[in-house]
């Protein structure tokens, strides 16, 4: 989709994502489960790339991140705007 038929969620879970990516690379601290972060960022932007993304999928990749970035409060913000736009997506069906 393109222009207006894009589904605001995704343009905003897209955007979010893509802002957090960027924090991290310029993030100078290293750790642990720094490359964790980066792999479930890539993961949501491939999501994002395709269209509705499954939700459970994105719940999963965005504990992923939180547990990963930990209390890294540089980035707590770019995390937030992250979970505000998976939690677009509403509740997972069962």
């Amino acid at each position: 989709m393109t222009g207006s038929d894009e589904d605001p969620r995704v343009a905003g879970l897209r955007t979010a994502v893509a802002r957090l990516r960027r924090e991290l690379a310029l993030h100078p601290a290293q750790f642990p489960d720094r490359s964790i972060a980066e792999d479930e960022l890539a993961a949501m932007t491939a999501m994002a790339a395709g269209g509705a993304p499954e939700t459970r999928r994105l719940r999963r990749s965005l504990l992923l991140i939180a547990g990963s970035i930990g209390s890294v409060s540089a980035l707590s913000r770019g995390l937030e705007e992250v979970r505000d736009a998976v939690d677009l997506f509403g509740t997972p069906r069962a």
